[in-house]
C-alpha cells in the first residue's frame, strides 16, 4: 500500500515569510548603500532642478555669445523691411487722403524711428558697468566666477563672463547684457518699439483688410504709387507757350488710370503678389511684436515699480518666503514708490525733465554710479560711518 505524503500549509507559509524578509532586507540594503553615496540633507528639489538643467544652461552660456550677432542682425533686418514697406506701400495711401494726416505721419512716424533706433543702439554699445579692479569699501560678497569684490545689486554674467552691475538679464537681442548704464535703453526701445508696431499695425489695418479679404483690392500695386503721385511726361502731349514766362498744358492724353493700363500684363499678376505678401508681412509682424512687447513691458514694470530688477525678484521671493516662516515680514530696501523707482531708473535728477531728456535723444547717465545705493531704510555714507536714516 502506498503512502502519500502531504507537506504542513503552515511550514510553506512560513518560508514564503522567510523569503519575504530575506529579500526585504537586500533591498534596504540596496538603499542605504545607495543613500549613502547620493544623500545629501542640504539638497532641496529647486538644486536637484537646477542641476538637471545645467546641461541646457551650459547650452545658452556657450553659444549665446554666438547667436548675439545673429540676433542684432535679424532686428536689425526686420525693421527695415518694416521702414521700407510702410515708406512704399502704406504711406502713399495714407497721404493722398488728408493734408493733416500726411503732417502727423511726418512728424510723428519719423519721431518714434528716430527714438527706436537711438535707444536700440544705445543699448547695445553702452557697457552696461562693471566693478572696478581691487577692494572697495562697497563690497558685500566676493564673486564665486570671478573670485572678485562685488558690490550690492552686481551679479555675474555667465554669457559675458563679467560682473555686472545692478544686473537685470543678458538680452540676445541686443548682445550686451542690461545692467545699471544701459537698463534705461532697454525699457526705452521696448517702450518705442511697442508704439511704433502699435501705430504701424492701425495705420496698415484699412489696407491689409482690403487686400486680404477683397478679391480685387482698391489700392495700386506697390510699382506705381510714384505714378499716381507724378504724371509721366512722356505720356502728356507737348506744353503749348501762352507767355515767355508762362507754361500752361493745354490737354494731357492719358490719366493715371490709362499709364497703369499700359503696363506690361505680365508683370501685373507678380506685383500684385508681391504687394499682398508684404502688406500682410507688414500687418501681421507688428501684431505680433505689438502683443510681445506688451507682455515684455508688463513683465519689466511690475519689476522697475518695485524697485527690484529680474534677478532680484527672484532672490526677495525666497528671502520673503524664508522671513515668512520666521513670522517676519520681508521689505525690499531698494523700494521708493512707482514714481520714484520709475525716476530713478530713467535718471530723471538734477533738473532733468521727461519731455527733454526721456521723449528726445537723450545721453544723460543714470542716477548714482552702480557702486553704492540709497534706500529707503538707511544711507551709506563711506566719507565717515553708516548713517541710519
Amino acid at each position: 500500500m502506498r503512502r502519500v505524503f502531504f507537506k504542513c500549509p503552515h511550514r510553506c507559509l512560513c518560508q514564503c515569510r522567510r523569503l519575504r524578509t530575506r529579500l526585504k532586507l537586500h533591498r534596504d540594503a540596496c538603499r542605504l548603500a545607495f543613500h549613502s553615496l547620493v544623500y545629501n540633507s542640504f539638497t532641496t528639489w529647486s538644486q536637484v532642478i537646477d542641476a538637471m538643467l545645467e546641461p541646457m544652461y551650459w547650452f545658452v552660456d556657450t553659444f549665446a555669445k554666438y547667436l548675439g550677432p545673429a540676433m542684432v542682425s535679424l532686428v536689425i533686418f526686420l525693421t527695415l523691411s518694416v521702414v521700407i514697406i510702410f515708406y512704399l506701400i502704406i504711406i502713399p495711401f495714407t497721404v493722398l487722403r488728408s493734408f493733416y494726416l500726411t503732417v502727423w505721419h511726418l512728424v510723428f512716424g519719423h519721431w518714434i524711428l528716430i527714438m527706436i533706433v537711438f535707444n536700440y543702439f544705445m543699448g547695445v554699445l553702452t557697457h552696461p558697468g562693471k566693478p572696478p579692479k581691487g577692494m572697495l569699501p562697497e563690497v558685500v560678497s566676493m564673486c564665486k566666477k570671478c573670485i572678485a569684490p562685488k558690490p550690492p545689486r552686481t551679479h555675474h554674467c555667465s554669457v559675458c563672463n563679467i560682473c555686472v552691475l545692478k544686473m537685470d538679464h543678458h538680452c540676445p537681442w541686443l548682445n550686451n547684457c542690461v545692467g545699471h548704464y544701459n537698463h534705461r535703453y532697454f525699457f526705452s526701445f521696448c517702450m518705442f518699439m511697442w508704439i511704433g508696431s502699435t501705430y504701424v499695425a492701425i495705420t496698415a489695418y484699412p489696407l491689409f483688410m482690403d487686400h486680404f479679404f477683397n478679391p480685387e483690392p482698391q489700392f495700386q500695386p506697390l510699382k506705381f504709387w510714384i505714378v499716381n503721385l507724378s504724371l509721366d511726361l512722356s505720356l502728356i502731349e507737348p506744353f503749348v507757350m501762352s507767355n515767355s514766362d508762362t507754361i500752361i498744358a493745354t490737354n494731357i492724353s492719358e490719366t493715371t488710370a490709362d499709364i497703369l493700363d499700359k503696363e506690361d500684363p505680365a508683370e501685373k499678376p507678380f506685383l500684385k503678389k508681391l504687394t499682398y505678401n508684404c502688406i500682410v508681412f507688414e500687418f501681421l509682424l507688428c501684431c505680433g511684436v505689438c502683443l510681445a512687447l506688451a507682455a515684455l513691458l508688463a513683465w519689466h514694470y511690475a519689476f522697475i515699480k518695485k524697485g527690484e530688477t529680474s534677478i532680484e525678484h527672484h532672490i526677495n521671493k525666497a528671502d520673503a518666503a524664508r522671513l515668512k516662516k520666521e513670522g517676519k515680514v520681508f521689505r525690499n530696501p531698494y523700494q521708493f514708490g512707482t514714481r520714484e523707482n520709475v525716476r530713478i531708473l530713467l535718471g530723471l535728477d538734477q533738473g532733468r525733465s521727461f519731455w527733454r531728456h526721456i521723449l528726445l535723444p537723450s545721453m544723460h547717465k543714470p542716477s548714482g554710479d552702480g557702486l553704492t545705493w540709497r534706500t529707503s531704510t538707511y544711507q551709506l555714507d563711506y566719507s565717515d560711518n553708516p548713517k541710519i536714516l
